[in-house]
């Protein structure tokens, strides 16, 4: 069992002082008691150090820093309210004991408890106002609600108390990244590897510096030494994947994303990741399956669903494609595209009656000499093009221009005039740097694909 993040701070500042306590033992059993409970800490076991302290010899029974140590131990366990009860006792003792003060404040932090949370780490401030541990916690807080700013003060609080706290420094040159003082950042990054080169998440993080200036080799080096030190961090593997990719090395990209899957199975983002490289390359099935699971993972995440429905259309899965596109303007209403391409798939299925349900819906508050609403009239109706045709002619914006010239073509397409069809196709395909979907719709359409 592990110690937690938290905890690690109060049991590694009490164990350091169970030398000095080896010191003055005097008796046998004192020692021994001692000497066991460094021994079993310093390999990790949890719940036989717990055990321990029921062999606890006489005279060691009201030592201040063993039962903050075993109230830590407790903490760390889950056992919160055997926890409590040591600290609470403690701080009746010794009201001004930072160790008791800090105990009790993570007592508090288990127990949600902000307000005596709050309260405990004002009163160390109070005697220490460079306390690194109550600093560092109350910039945590900071981080986690974004305040960058008052959580790097917070962190440079702590760095007054202890230059070389690691833990400050870490947050210093997180804060400092994301508010984009980028010299004080890698600054902190690379202290701490002076300190301690195997600090993962500093070599992560200056990874991403790399990556940023398109130094992806370096990157990839930074990265790579992270991953060796902490394999099972599935963020390291998620950033590997990217400065591959973007480095164009798509095998060693795919092979970083699928570790990340592996060690994250219900994470969303993996598969996010991986079924877009596959979309890249043209490797409809595999980017299809992987959007499917996006989706299963995170059903809120409505751009999957846009890729799902075209390459369910480009299948000829209509039905799968309506679904999809369905959900994606449900997600997105204002997104007249997925109407569109809604009221397309029930044409395809041959459908025309519930087409006109749903069209006669959507268009229901939309302008009627809108590129909108002219659109899904026309799939509405299967006549008269002649208005949107004429609409799109006279229109300036490329894209605009190109998005509805692919409903345009799909109206003859199903009127059988291939000819006039793949002539829109086309049009739409010439459109250079086109980032609307129908553009690819288009494309496919094209080749044959549709």
């Amino acid at each position: 069992m592990k110690f937690t993040k938290k905890m690690t701070v109060l049991i590694l500042a009490a164990a350091m002082l169970l030398s000095a306590h080896a010191l003055y033992a005097a008796s046998n059993a004192e020692m021994s008691f001692v000497q066991n409970l460094n021994s079993v800490l310093a390999n990790g076991r949890l719940d036989e150090a717990i055990a321990l302290f029921d062999t606890i010899p006489e005279n060691l029974q009201e030592d201040i820093d063993l039962r903050t140590l075993q109230a830590s131990l407790l903490l760390s366990a889950g056992k919160t309210g055997d926890a409590e009860k040591i600290a609470v006792n403690l701080l009746a003792k010794e009201p001004k004991n930072i160790d008791v003060l800090l105990l009790n404040a993570m007592v508090a932090k288990q127990k949600k408890n902000s307000a005596k949370k709050q309260q405990y780490l004002k009163q160390i401030l109070t005697i220490q106002p460079y306390n690194p541990d109550a600093n560092i916690e109350l910039g945590d807080e900071q981080a986690v609600k974004r305040n960058y700013r008052n959580a790097r003060d917070y962190y440079l609080k702590a760095l007054k108390g202890n230059p070389n706290n690691i833990e400050a420094l870490f947050g210093h040159g997180k804060m400092s990244y994301y508010l984009q003082r980028d010299d004080d950042s890698k600054k902190s990054f690379n202290k701490i590897l002076s300190i301690d080169p195997d600090y993962a998440p500093a070599l992560s993080y200056l990874a991403k510096f790399e990556a940023e200036g398109r130094r992806f080799k370096k990157a990839v080096e930074y990265v790579s030494r992270a991953i060796e030190i902490d394999p099972e961090n599935s963020d390291y593997y998620f950033d590997l994947g990217n400065f591959n990719r973007e480095a164009g090395k798509y095998a060693d990209a795919e092979k970083a994303w699928k570790k990340a899957v592996e060690l994250d199975p219900d994470y969303f983002l993996g598969y996010a990741y991986l079924a877009g490289l596959y979309d890249e390359q043209n490797k409809f099935d595999e980017a299809y399956e992987n959007y499917k699971k996006v989706v299963q993972k995170n059903p809120n995440y409505y751009y999957a669903y846009e890729s799902i429905g075209m390459l369910a259309w480009r299948a000829g899965k209509y039905s799968e494609a309506r679904q999809a596109f369905s959900a994606a303007y449900n997600g997105n209403p204002g997104n007249t595209s997925y109407a569109l391409m809604i009221a397309c798939c029930y044409q395809k299925e041959k459908n025309p009656q519930e087409c006109k349900k749903f069209t006669e819906k959507a268009m229901r508050n939309l302008d009627r000499n809108s590129f909108e609403y002219l659109s899904l009239r026309l799939i509405h109706d299967m006549t008269g093009d002649s208005t949107l045709a004429l609409k799109i002619q006279n229109e300036e914006s490329k894209k605009k221009k190109g998005k509805y010239l692919y409903y345009l073509a799909f109206y003859w397409d199903m009127k059988g005039n291939s000819s006039l069809a793949h002539k829109y196709y086309a049009e739409v395909t010439e459109i250079q740097g086109a980032d609307f979907f129908e553009y690819r719709l288009a494309e496919w359409a094209e080749k044959g694909i549709d």
